[in-house]
């Protein structure tokens, strides 16, 4: 009965062979993956839209590169007034400098950094009085904002792990708590960008999943709590896509690496050695080189929860093995699944 549940989702895909794992670092190239409810052409199908995009205002945190700034480009193209949230707008630099030169009264860039309260308190009243008419709301928010690291448990401080989480989960909330009552009165829409990582875990990358997994269980808190209000919420999960949004250059990940191996307790360093330190960071290499660099299927997930009448709950833009990997770890004995893919 097990193996005719996982075979179904199967019967969509439009692959050659599947291998569990690489022979070597146990990462695999992107190949492109046919998601059963994709037009053949791959884009989303977008029949039954909302009307008025034109009229309805987008606000998208992390627009300074990445997602965030694609998205900003992708959903004013598409009709949206957008408020793109910009980190480094107060300096002139990052993507808010080019979403400015668009010259666009429908691109209104806002300095947002949703680490702090303050500043947030501040967006939300330029958004307000922004708004052609504030009783009527924002149509949407874009909880895309985050940063990364890797590193194994006993390589990472409790700095770096409180660092990730107060930009991943609690610039999350923060922002959404900021922003719900414009939300409310629109009736709108929230779209939170989680990770294949908030569902399932993977060595090296605790700092991370940690928050993913944390943004997952909000937005399904916020979504039972928000269907009587007439909100809907969905949840983005990307698979590695860490090629095309440029999170890790090679000089980062070595910096992240040299000032982890020099703040480690010495009892750690000489229990783990040099050589098995080095390899891990090898891995990790090696998992950024990998990924894929078309960002295509996450911006059309985040365009379809925004625009589609009867938006997904969950989205997964990924390649089909990762997809195959989530729905095993996720749904198989962790004995099985860790024995295929971990150890």
């Amino acid at each position: 009965m097990l193996a005719t549940k996982l075979s179904r989702p199967l019967l969509n895909f439009s692959v050659k062979a599947l291998n569990f794992k690489d022979p070597g670092n146990g990462f695999r190239p992107v190949q492109r993956f046919s998601f059963p409810l994709l037009s053949p052409c791959g884009s989303r199908s977008y029949a039954n839209e909302v009307d008025q995009i034109g009229s309805r205002a987008v606000l998208i945190t992390g627009c300074d590169s990445g997602f965030g700034f694609a998205l900003a480009k992708h959903l004013h193209d598409k009709g949206f007034i957008i408020y793109a949230g910009c980190l480094q707008k107060d300096k002139g630099e990052g993507g808010s400098k080019e979403l400015d030169a668009m010259k666009s009264d429908r691109m209104r860039t806002v300095q947002l950094n949703v680490c702090d309260s303050k500043e947030m308190d501040r967006a939300v009243e330029h958004v307000q009085n922004s708004l052609e008419d504030p009783e009527k709301g924002l149509w949407g928010l874009v909880n895309n904002a985050g940063i990364s690291t890797f590193g194994e448990v006993e390589f990472t401080s409790m700095d770096t792990y409180m660092e990730v989480a107060e930009v991943n989960l609690w610039g999350t909330v923060r922002t959404t708590k900021a922003f719900l009552p414009l939300i409310r009165r629109s009736k709108g829409r929230v779209v939170n960008i989680s990770s294949m990582m908030g569902r399932m875990g993977s060595p090296a990358r605790s700092p991370y999943c940690i928050t993913k997994f944390g943004v997952e269980a909000f937005s399904d808190c916020l979504r039972y709590e928000m269907q009587p209000q007439g909100v809907m919420v969905s949840i983005v999960e990307p698979g590695n896509f860490i090629a095309g949004t440029n999170l890790y250059s090679p000089e980062r990940i070595k910096a992240i690496a040299d000032k982890m191996w020099d703040e480690l307790p010495e009892i750690v360093r000489k229990d783990y050695g040099r050589k098995y330190f080095d390899e891990q960071v090898s891995k990790m290499e090696s998992y950024c080189n990998s990924g894929s660099r078309d960002t295509s299927p996450v911006i059309e997930s985040v365009a379809h929860a925004l625009t589609s009448t009867a938006p997904y709950t969950r989205y997964h833009p990924m390649d089909y093995y990762w997809w195959l990997r989530m729905q095993i770890m996720t749904h198989m004995p962790a004995a099985i699944a860790d024995r295929l893919y971990v150890y």
